[in-house]
């Protein structure tokens, strides 16, 4: 290539990554978050902890960077520890991925924040907080965003304070967002809901669950609804089965006493997959408005009993001692902070049904683990196998069975977005009907070269100045999450479900891998997906068990 087409080339992508933010702009201009000489404040309570220095704080940095906080907007974090602003940004400056280039903007970041230490109980640090707020805005309507950024535990006299002290005059709104954990089973969510409830409507509430901010869980929708070819098959007389897993690579890294109190059902199942789950079967809202779509959400919840023990897989992670790497060696036991006699799965693989017309009958597989072999978020849509069997007699493909490969479409969340659709062909030069497995692939890094996807945190945090809450957690989505897993969490916690031990960087339990196979998820072993993503060298992918990769 020469050095002129390359440099046309990268223009091009330039111009391309450009253009896409421009018209990001426009929406966000046109659905209010520009609001002229209107001042906002963010609230980062929680300033000086782990989630704000890592996430909260870059995502601020990167939005404005990006020109999508409206002007005159100010940031102020509040928290018990006595330190200052400088220390702050210090203390993030690693994740804030700052280039010489934005070095004097990134300056005029940092001066729009302050700082101040207070308790989360007394009334009169909130009145000093309100009161600094008004003289950083120079205005006492400024509209006003609190995120908390806090344990559980605070949740409750943080909420009612901010309410009662921190409340911006008329016409200012303000609008709250409350991280996950949302309580820990169903009786402690229903106790906060209730408590927020005295203090806060429920459109002021946005309950942040970061992977509803992710580009393939935003665009199941899409895929689903304005595509009539799938249309037609998303029920269960085309599908068998359904297939939504997370995996993870590391351990709990030293967090394994805050981790010991919930586990992977509570961390992961209970609100990250079953979001997933209910936009996967939930009917066609009637718009794509917050409440229309969050309607339909709660209906397809409200369909599902609750989980079964004889359908509970679960599991704790043990060291790899033959491993080089010192983090693999160490088992979950091994965490300073957890329990020598804990039992808390760190792997766990649910049986969900829905009782409606749509999907009787149809296993939604709910697997989610931790310190597995690799990281993966994906939805696997498994079709039920050709009828005739034509192409038994003579079938020269690679099952020895002799039966066709189910069809099955994937939907990759991370890493490397991308949609597929695994189906059979004719294996190219041969004769006669020898079938192969292969794909119809979307990998995002192949067609939308040079597209920049926002990360989830900056979509949520944009959606919460722009008032749009389709991408948040309702209260009665909350209610209905927690009722279908909390009998089966009773039973963990009683230690009526066995944990199966497994090494650090295994593909998963086999007994979850068998379980699903009974459950009609059926398993080849012989597809081989070329994943050409992440370099320019082919990197052939083998599945080796359902999701074994």
């Amino acid at each position: 290539m020469t050095a002129n087409k390359s440099h046309t080339i990268v223009e091009s992508v330039i111009e391309k990554v450009d253009c896409i933010y421009e018209r990001l702009r426009d929406q966000v201009i046109r659905m209010g978050t520009s609001t002229g000489s209107e001042s906002h404040i963010f609230f980062v309570f929680g300033a000086s902890g782990d989630l704000a220095k890592k996430k909260i704080y870059p995502t601020l940095w990167w939005l404005y960077r990006d020109g999508f906080i409206p002007e005159g907007t100010h940031f102020i974090g509040y928290a018990r520890s006595q330190i200052t602003t400088e220390k702050i940004f210090e203390n993030a400056a690693k994740y804030m991925k700052v280039k010489d280039n934005e070095r004097d903007l990134y300056e005029k970041f940092v001066k729009l924040n302050s700082y101040v230490a207070g308790s989360y109980d007394k009334d009169e640090d909130f009145k000093h907080l309100t009161n600094e707020a008004n003289q950083i805005s120079n205005q006492e309507s400024a509209h006003r965003l609190f995120y908390l950024a806090l344990p559980p535990s605070v949740y409750g006299s943080v909420s009612e304070l901010i309410s009662k002290h921190c409340r911006p005059k008329s016409p200012g709104w303000m609008r709250l967002i409350v991280e996950k954990p949302f309580g820990k089973d169903l009786e402690s969510s229903n106790k906060l809901s209730e408590h927020l409830n005295k203090f806060y409507t429920e459109e002021e509430i946005y309950r942040i669950d970061h992977y509803l901010g992710k580009e393939m869980v935003q665009n199941i929708i899409v895929l689903r609804f304005s595509n009539q070819i799938l249309s037609r098959v998303w029920n269960r007389d085309s599908i068998a089965a359904v297939n939504i897993i997370f995996k993870e690579d590391i351990g709990t890294q030293g967090r394994g006493g805050y981790f010991d109190e919930f586990g992977i059902i509570r961390d992961v199942i209970q609100n990250h997959l079953m979001q997933i789950l209910s936009i996967v079967a939930m009917e066609k809202p009637r718009s794509t408005k917050g409440e229309d779509i969050r309607d339909e959400k709660v209906k397809v919840l409200r369909c599902i009993a609750p989980i079964k023990p004889e359908d509970v897989v679960i599991g704790q992670y043990t060291g790899d001692k033959n491993s080089k790497d010192p983090e693999r060696q160490q088992g979950y036991l091994d965490d300073k902070g957890v329990p020598k006699d804990s039992t808390t799965p760190t792997f766990a693989q649910v049986v969900i049904f829905i009782n409606n017309e749509r999907w009787a009958g149809v296993p939604f597989i709910l697997r989610a683990g931790k310190a597995l072999n690799e990281k993966k978020a994906e939805i696997r849509i498994q079709f039920r196998s050709t009828p005739g069997g034509m192409f038994d007699d003579d079938n020269h493909g690679s099952d020895p069975n002799g039966k066709l490969a189910r069809d099955e479409l994937v939907i990759r969340v991370q890493p490397n977005e991308a949609i597929y659709l695994k189906l059979n062909t004719k294996r190219p030069g041969e004769m006669g009907f020898s079938i192969e497995e292969t794909e119809l692939d979307l990998t995002y890094g192949n067609r939308y070269k040079g597209v920049k996807l926002p990360d989830a945190y900056e979509r949520l945090i944009l959606d919460v100045f722009m008032g749009s809450k389709i991408n948040f957690v309702r209260s009665d989505e909350l209610e209905q999450a927690w009722r279908i897993v909390d009998p089966i969490l009773e039973e963990i916690d009683k230690k009526k479900i066995p944990v199966i031990p497994y090494t650090f960087g295994s593909n998963g339990l086999n007994e979850a891998f068998d379980a699903a196979r009974k459950h009609g998820y059926i398993f080849r072993g012989t597809y081989v997906w070329k994943d050409e993503r992440s370099s320019s060298e082919t990197n052939k992918e083998v599945t080796k068990a359902e999701d074994k990769k």
